[in-house]
């Protein structure tokens, strides 16, 4: 008997109205709620999926800073109501932009300029927890989760896939037949693999690797900071400068802890020893990140992190089966430092929805839709990611493209006179929270205010209020 012949099959009457989501990640989640109002979704995951705020084994880099901007948030919102304050209610903070940050970028100091938009403050462990009970909570049985299983292949060819052959925890194999397949497996995706069985040529594929490095510890936070607005503390690298780019977060998250991220790129990389971390820390551009921790008490011990490549697969411009849509990090991975992959998630698992309803669930050419509408949030952080990566040595083969150059050299404009500039910094804000597209900062106004320059003095010291000052003085 053949392998492929001692695979049991499942078929269903309905098959075209069921959906499979591989992966049971927050992208998975969010895919499988956008999908439970047109159809019955099964969850494909092969790891186990922890019942409280916990980490879990596919999600290495959880130990470290995730921003969830205000666009991704807001999507969530849409896709499950009641993740806002149901976040807040497990100590979750929402920060102001940019009145909560006080950030170095490569051009010099931020101005804390009145709100525009926020950030999400918590682990990722919380993010995930709260969206997978939200999720159980809003869909009900038109969700079936299947943990600790194993997705071999894809079923159908390359005009268009039918379903799934999966292995289970005890070793029993079977096919799952749908209408629609959702790929949000993550950086491991098997999906060009999977293709190329079907007959289809896999996706151009461009990464850059900068061979930066995390290193997260979780400290406790002072207890003045406790019950205040406490701001994000961002100390960015220089991209273009010489010698490595080396960056450090403070990021206030639930339960009155600091997460602090350090990282670096290619000689200049933190490591995993707890006596390097402080020491690192202060040898940042400005020592402030150091500066802040130095008394406090750590909780955890130092994790690293060496997943940080930037990759992206072109599956909007493929010849892709009907039926199968990819998600994620399975499309593109970003380095973390732009905190933008969870949004991009939100963002896309909402376009899959709305695309699934304005042209229904078996309408021509709506998975082939659902892509080209992915792509475009794609485009916005990839161009703050790998247009910043591809600047340092050995990111890629063959260095920036032209192309790359000039945007470079724009976005460094705008940065420089959005230190001054409070309707520079809110257009900027804008396209980095993806609550609007890249095209934006081209309007007239925004040329105009970038060629002529920020309004205000740079400032030379990190712009702490006198009530967060006087919070770390007591410490």
């Amino acid at each position: 008997m053949s392998a492929r012949a001692a695979i049991s099959t499942t078929v269903h009457a309905d098959a075209d109205r069921r959906a499979i989501v591989i992966g049971g990640g927050l992208t998975g989640m969010l895919a499988a709620q956008a999908l439970a109002g047109e159809a019955h979704v099964t969850v494909i995951e092969r790891d186990t999926l922890p019942d409280a705020p916990e980490p879990r084994k596919g999600l290495p880099q959880a130990h470290h800073a995730h921003l969830l901007w205000s666009g991704g948030a807001d999507a969530i919102e849409t896709l499950l109501p009641g993740t806002a304050e149901a976040l807040a209610a497990r100590g979750a903070r929402r920060i102001p932009l940019t009145t909560g940050m006080v950030g170095l970028s490569p051009q010099g100091w931020f101005r804390r300029w009145d709100e525009s938009h926020y950030v999400i403050g918590c682990t990722r462990d919380l993010l995930d927890a709260v969206v997978r009970d939200l999720t159980r909570k809003h869909a009900g049985d038109r969700i079936t989760v299947l943990q600790r299983t194993e997705v071999l292949g894809l079923e159908g060819d390359a005009s268009a896939v039918t379903g799934v052959r999966i292995r289970r925890e005890g070793g029993e194999e079977e096919t799952l037949s749908a209408g629609l397949v959702i790929d949000a497996s993550g950086r491991a995706s098997r999906t060009p693999q999977w293709l190329g069985v079907l007959g289809v040529r896999a996706p151009a594929c461009r990464v850059v690797d900068s061979g930066l490095v995390y290193a997260s510890r979780v400290y406790r936070a002072p207890e003045k900071t406790h019950h205040m607005a406490w701001p994000i503390i961002n100390i960015q690298a220089v991209n273009r400068g010489e010698g490595p780019g080396q960056s450090g977060v403070i990021l206030p998250v639930e339960d009155g802890r600091w997460l602090v991220t350090l990282s670096g790129t290619k000689g200049g990389q933190p490591t995993g020893d707890n006596d390097d971390f402080l020491p690192f820390a202060r040898r940042l551009r400005h020592p402030v990140v150091g500066e802040l921790i130095e008394n406090l008490t750590p909780l955890t011990d130092t994790r690293i992190s060496r997943t940080t490549v930037n990759s992206r697969r072109r599956y909007e411009k493929t010849a892709m089966p009907q039926g199968f849509v990819v998600l994620g990090d399975a499309v593109a991975a970003y380095n973390p430092a732009y905190g933008h992959g969870m949004s991009v998630a939100a963002l896309s698992a909402l376009t899959l929805r709305d695309t699934v309803r304005r042209y229904g669930w078996a309408g021509p050419g709506v998975s082939r839709r659902a892509q080209k509408g992915v792509a475009a949030h794609v485009n916005t952080a990839w161009a703050f990611a790998a247009g910043s990566d591809v600047f340092y040595p050995g990111a890629t083969e063959n260095g920036p493209t032209l192309g790359e150059r000039v945007a470079a050299r724009f976005v460094d404009r705008l940065i420089y006179t959005a230190t001054g500039s409070g309707r520079v910094a809110r257009g900027v804000t804008d396209v980095m929270t993806l609550q609007a597209g890249p095209h934006t900062l081209a309007r007239p106004g925004t040329l105009v205010a970038a060629i002529r320059g920020p309004l205000k003095p740079q400032l030379s010291q990190p712009p702490l209020t006198a009530e967060e000052r006087q919070a770390l003085a007591a410490t």
